[in-house]
């Protein structure tokens, strides 16, 4: 009998399980429990305090009611919009900088950003062997949890993995963010070898390439890149470095650096986290999406389109799910920051990159999709294309294979997690134990004779 199987015994088990959850939508109305931790109106419940970024998405009147506007996103009190316009009117990159920003709360200086810079590269380097013995040697299928199993493994080559001071922590989360790229790409590159069968390539960072660059020199096959393809990389490597402290895998590294864990512990939670397709991989069921449009309509036809759309909505399209994936946030309502920023640039990139009917037909879902959504849906606030929507269209055409798009999101969100992670031991706070209503009514021991 394999372990994986899932056997008649097992089947029968599910089904009682099943039979037992009793656990009912009605019920969190009934004990005022907000599902998610939101409530109706998408709001969360507030559950800590951060410096690190913070979400603008409405502004209060002068009768104190709270109106929706255009979202906002700061960075230790930054607006991102502002950080990006600085460093693209400069013509740098700006994840190095972002990365000191959110570690320490300040811009660098032109030298303080020279030597972090040429820090991170000094150490952006794996354990003799690491790459055969832990990332080659056990290829899976899924880039995300070879990220994480090599994570974990490098808990075993430190020296010190357990100290929890500042300064230790600030140590491994420097070499988590230098190394990232180098785990996500290598693992990748295991998968479609061994899986695939493609050739093995793997090709060593270059000291003197940025973040992005590096990532597209290890990525592509004859490691060649346009200053144009490398600087929009880096921009969705800044915007994805932290989106507040509310999101699930940023809430997952409180909750376990909280129980005093190391960090390769709590960072590898984090990347479980982000897995998920309703977290990291939302921007690959985008682009799944797409494909299935472009399977069952003709595209160019816009009502073909718009009907798919109505289709997706109910439920009778793709996955059946009732969503248009990409549209709507939980915060955001009139518009995503990081969903402009990235707009901003997608046009540009699509006419050098020959994606011009393809970014056509996502800026008409984007323009269509909200009113289909306000007249299917019962709103509770407006909705708009979020950041996955473009992401997954930016990443097609940088030409990066899909089962990339996530961990480059680990890789860009690792600084934020790092600095949420520093930020959480030196408040020194209790462990975060949230508490549950239990639903179920007491019930009387039963013997096994008489069961």
């Amino acid at each position: 009998m394999h372990y994986s199987e899932i056997t008649p015994y097992v089947k029968t088990l599910s089904e009682l399980s099943d039979e037992r959850n009793h656990i009912t939508p009605d019920l969190y109305a009934r004990h005022k429990v907000n599902k998610g931790l939101r409530d109706l109106n998408g709001k969360g419940v507030v559950t800590g305090l951060t410096e690190i970024s913070t979400v603008i998405a409405k502004e209060t009147d002068a009768q104190g009611n709270e109106i929706p506007c255009a979202g906002r996103l700061y960075y230790r009190g930054i607006n991102v919009n502002d950080l990006v316009n600085g460093f693209i009117k400069d013509k740098r990159f700006g994840f190095e900088e972002t990365v000191y920003l959110l570690l320490f709360s300040k811009l660098p200086d032109r030298r303080q950003l020279r030597e972090f810079t040429n820090y991170l590269s000094d150490i952006r380097t794996l354990p003799e062997s690491f790459t055969r013995d832990l990332i080659l040697k056990a290829p899976g299928k899924d880039v995300m949890n070879i990220l994480s199993r090599a994570v974990l493994a490098l808990y075993v080559y430190d020296a010190n993995p357990d100290d929890i001071s500042t300064a230790n922590v600030l140590r491994q989360c420097l070499h988590l963010i230098s190394v990232f790229p180098m785990l996500g790409v290598y693992a990748y590159r295991g998968y479609r070898h061994y899986h695939l069968g493609k050739s093995l390539l793997i090709r060593n960072p270059k000291p003197h390439l940025s973040t992005a660059e590096n990532i597209l020199h290890m990525v592509r096959k004859d490691g060649r890149f346009t200053s144009m393809e490398s600087r929009v990389l880096d921009l969705a490597l800044v915007i994805h470095a932290d989106h507040g402290g509310g999101n699930n895998s940023t809430f997952t590294t409180h909750v376990v650096t909280s129980s005093g864990t190391d960090t390769y512990s709590a960072i590898a939670a984090a990347l479980g986290s982000l897995k998920g397709p309703k977290h990291g991989g939302a921007n690959i069921k985008v682009v799944r999406m797409f494909d299935d449009m472009k399977r069952h309509v003709n595209v160019h036809n816009r009502d073909e389109v718009k009907d798919y759309l109505a289709a997706l909505l109910d439920k009778k399209a793709f996955d059946k799910a009732g969503l248009i994936y990409g549209m709507g946030h939980a915060i955001y309502s009139v518009s995503d920051p990081r969903a402009e920023i990235l707009h901003t640039c997608a046009k540009r990139l699509a006419v050098e990159n020959g994606f011009e009917e393809q970014y056509e037909l996502y800026q008409y879902v984007a323009e269509t999709a909200p009113a289909l959504i306000a007249e299917k849906r019962k709103m509770y606030k407006g909705v708009s294309a979020n950041v996955d929507f473009y992401s997954g269209l930016i990443y097609q055409m940088l030409r990066l294979p899909v089962e990339l798009f996530t961990p480059i999101f680990a890789m860009s969100r690792i600084s934020g997690w790092s600095a949420h992670r520093i930020e959480e031991i030196q408040n020194e706070g209790k462990i975060i134990r949230p508490a549950y209503i239990s639903v179920k009514d007491e019930e009387p021991y039963v013997p096994i004779s008489r069961r």
